[in-house]
């Protein structure tokens, strides 16, 4: 599947089904994370790959659903450099994209991380000049949502702001 292929097809995949996926294809979830753009080119992040579902079933208080990903991968990042949010947001979505493009399904865990930042921090070892943005849930998808996006024409805006 070419890149925007897999742009096009990313959805929110809240339903897996439980089956593993090959370490081979997590590794390349997480380097597809390693290869985005970073301010300064600081490459501030560390990815923690939960597999094990004693951790999974710890982690899932933050969203009952990932009870069946395969794998979870916290994103770490050091808050001392200037862009970690958007370094941060961008590693997420080129994960986001890659597990699309091999087949797997994949959300965003967004909100749902903050309030308990500590308490998964403790649990997967991040050290405490770390932060943790998110959580990755990823698995083999029970399907596959179709919700629509809005339309190009609709977004799109030339030179100005309203100008169709």
């Amino acid at each position: 599947m070419d890149a925007l292929q897999a742009i096009r097809q990313r959805r929110s995949v809240r339903e897996f089904t439980g089956k593993a996926i090959p370490k081979a294809d997590i590794e390349k979830i997480v380097d597809a994370g390693r290869w985005a753009a970073s301010g300064y080119n600081r490459q501030p992040w560390d990815f923690i790959v939960v597999t094990e579902q004693e951790a999974i079933d710890k982690l899932k208080v933050a969203a009952q659903w990932m009870d069946k990903a395969a794998a979870i991968i916290a994103v770490a990042l050091d808050p001392t450099t200037k862009f970690w949010l958007e370094d941060g947001s961008a590693a997420v979505e080129n994960m986001l994209i890659a597990a699309t493009a091999l087949g797997y399904g994949s959300c965003w865990l967004e909100g749902y991380t903050q309030p308990r930042e500590e308490e998964f921090k403790q649990l997967l070892g991040v050290p405490e000049g770390k932060r943790l943005l998110t959580l990755v849930p990823i698995g083999v998808p029970v399907g596959w949502p179709t919700q629509e996006k809005k339309p190009l024409a609709e977004v799109l805006h030339w030179e100005r702001y309203g100008n169709k």
